[in-house]
């Protein structure tokens, strides 16, 4: 946690107080609201990433734009718990994991190299990924050696004791970093260093902004917002799951609401459950929530005691200790090859567009794949497996048998104002072309319910095959959609519904014999 959040409070451009109250507040009381025994809610990378260039549309003095931090984090906390109010947990589910992935891995590019000033010893600006590199290299000439040697042997030596599971790479080389710049005298060569932690506290005070800057707030902590949840909710749910453990969404949406006010009051940086931290928790074997009270309070008992230690910590030994990067969720969807070039797009959105905006182009993204999806179901032809009641695709199953003069067709997705006629179109389309087929089950199973226009798609498709002479039965028919029918005067068609497939057939032979 402390590196993390020391390396956090860089990337934001905040003093690194900041970032270790905020982990103690936000450890502290999301065990009082939250469930999850393995979350540590502290500042993470992407909130860090997103706030920085938050902060970086408001050009000012340092004073005015730690006043506006403040108000993000607070407007952070205000919106988790207006959400959790109104069971919003859900939405959630609106940003697809592969995208979530893939924007993680580009921002985890991001972070390292806006690391690279540190380790080289230049100061670089802000800005786009590729004008930092730009500017890296542009002032080649002025990289330092000393600091160069320094993040270098510190990564050399963390990446030799990841081979040791026992050992804590980390922490080792965080001590040996001290140690060396205390020994050595490191900050006298021209490393940089920490530099002192003030903690003292004072009442946040926020400024007075006018509606034009408030409303621009607004619209950076709503993207902030959700990007926390996303990653909060994913590393909780996924742990939960792992050892039967129940967390419900909108009451960790309340948690992390009154955690990121707390962050707030003691002017912290906004606060989520992290997968790195949550991680080391689960490996330690912790047992209930006092495990994050307690890491939160050793978090402020060390910062109290080696604070003068810490602050001789080289800042490319932190560069170091921060920078990783695992590419094997992105090389899952590849060997899986579903949405890999979806999790492409959300990484390349943050390389082009910038971390704020490159986390909009990934929500835009996740609900285009979802429109997409299931705007273009895929449509199913069953036939009888064997001599049983089960009826599957027959393009899956060749030794599926298709009922005499009967066409049966399952939409893969639900039907709605997106698809419906497309589907039903379809279906006509292939019905003109099989004059034979005098009768057509449609499989509903994958509709709960139908919207209007989808209703209406269904009933227009049974007046059309009723003009050719084929008979239209429906099939696994839920209640929603027959009291809809009802509603729509549609008598004769929920006369004609089932509520299998294999009944669907029954009744169909019936009527012929009939």
């Amino acid at each position: 946690m402390l590196p993390e959040a020391v390396a956090y409070a860089g990337i934001a451009g905040l003093p690194p107080q900041r970032a270790l109250t905020a982990a103690v507040a936000g450890c502290l009381v999301y065990v009082l609201v939250g469930r999850s025994r393995f979350a540590i809610v502290s500042p993470t990378s992407s909130s860090a990433a997103i706030l920085a260039a938050a902060l970086a549309s408001f050009p000012g003095e340092a004073a005015a734009r730690l006043a506006l931090a403040t108000l993000a984090v607070f407007l952070t906390g205000l919106f988790f718990c207006a959400a959790a109010s109104v069971r919003l947990g859900g939405l959630t589910g609106f940003i697809s994991r592969p995208v979530l992935r893939g924007f993680a891995f580009g921002l985890a590019v991001t972070i390292i190299i806006r690391q690279l000033p540190s380790i080289f010893g230049v100061p670089v600006g802000g800005g786009a990924v590729f004008d930092l590199v730009g500017a890296l290299f542009a002032r080649a000439g002025h990289w330092h050696g000393a600091s160069i040697a320094t993040g270098t042997a510190a990564l050399a030596i963390l990446l030799l004791l990841r081979r040791l599971p026992l050992v804590p790479g980390a922490f080792v080389v965080l001590v040996g970093g001290i140690g060396a710049s205390a020994l050595l005298n490191l900050p006298g060569y021209g490393v940089n260093v920490v530099g002192p932690i003030d903690l003292s506290l004072s009442w946040p005070e926020l400024p007075h902004v006018d509606w034009r800057i408030f409303s621009r707030i607004v619209q950076i902590t709503l993207p902030l917002v959700l990007m926390l949840f996303a990653e909060s909710w994913g590393t909780m749910r996924a742990m939960a799951l792992r050892h039967g453990d129940v967390v419900e969404p909108n009451r960790e949406l309340m948690a992390l609401g009154f955690a990121n006010l707390a962050a707030a009051v003691v002017q912290g940086m906004p606060v989520g459950a992290g997968f790195s931290a949550g991680s080391m928790n689960e490996a330690a074997g912790a047992q209930s929530r006092a495990a994050a009270a307690l890491a939160g309070a050793t978090l402020a008992l060390l910062v109290l005691v080696a604070g003068n230690f810490i602050a001789l910590l080289p800042q490319p030994v932190l560069a170091a200790v921060v920078n990783a990067l695992d590419p094997s969720p992105l090389l899952r969807l590849w060997k899986l090859r579903r949405d890999q070039y979806v999790a492409l797009g959300a990484a390349a959105g943050v390389f082009v567009l910038g971390v704020l905006n490159g986390m909009l182009f990934a929500i835009a993204l996740s609900l285009i794949a979802l429109i997409r999806r299931i705007a273009s179901p895929q449509l199913m032809r069953l036939g009888r497996l064997d001599d049983s009641h089960d009826f599957v695709d027959i393009a899956r199953h060749p030794d599926a048998v298709q009922s005499s003069g009967i066409a049966i067709w399952r939409p893969a997705e639900p039907l709605f104002f997106g698809n419906a006629e497309r589907v039903l179109g379809c279906i006509a389309e292939q019905q003109a072309k099989e004059p034979a087929i005098k009768a057509i089950i449609l499989s509903l199973e994958e509709s709960f319910d139908l919207d209007s226009t989808a209703a209406d798609s269904l009933l227009e498709f049974d007046k059309q095959m009723q003009m050719r002479g084929t008979r239209v039965q429906l099939a696994r028919v839920c209640d929603h959609i027959r009291d809809l029918l009802e509603a729509a005067g549609a008598h004769d068609l929920v006369r004609r519904s089932s509520y299998s497939v294999d009944d669907a057939v029954v009744s169909l032979m019936e009527s012929k014999r009939g």
